[in-house]
């Protein structure tokens, strides 16, 4: 094989991405959190941050008191509504599982969000093993009510 100038071009380009990329990787990021004091009113318990797709601090997450049973998806969101809060989105639902799951009973529990392609169907997760699936909205489970308070 002959070596040309163009062939050495072409591997010194290589090493030039390479080393572009890996300086990137080396750069820090700098996330600053002001110090924040939440009220929780009587069972409520604070489950944690969320973050939004971009990975910055989104809102807090609270759990508010009590729980329901044998409620259909749209049943659900209206209990939730009357606690003064609402239905856990799915990513919420994987940080309660991740802080709170003592806080829940064994059987699955609706989130806040339909399924993207079945249009009877919505989310729950289980909190025995937190297993996420769709079920059909007309299914009876079990629902908890959160609030957030956004971070500013």
């Amino acid at each position: 094989m002959t070596i040309t100038i163009e062939a050495i071009k072409a591997q010194h380009a290589k090493v030039a991405e390479l080393l572009s990329r890996w300086e990137a990787q080396q750069q820090t990021q700098s996330l600053k959190l002001e110090a924040v004091t939440i009220q929780l009113a009587a069972g409520e318990q604070y489950a944690g941050m969320v973050l939004n797709e971009q990975g910055i601090p989104s809102h807090h997450l609270i759990l508010l008191p009590g729980s329901a049973e044998e409620l259909s998806w749209s049943d659900a969101g209206t209990w939730a509504a009357e606690q003064g809060g609402a239905l856990p989105t799915r990513s919420e639902q994987s940080l309660l599982f991740a802080n709170l799951k003592s806080h829940f009973g064994a059987g699955y529990h609706w989130s806040s969000e339909e399924h993207e392609s079945e249009s009877g169907f919505a989310w729950y997760q289980g909190f025995n093993d937190g297993y996420q699936d769709g079920g059909r909205k007309g299914a009876e489970l079990r629902a908890r009510a959160v609030r957030r308070l956004p971070i500013r």
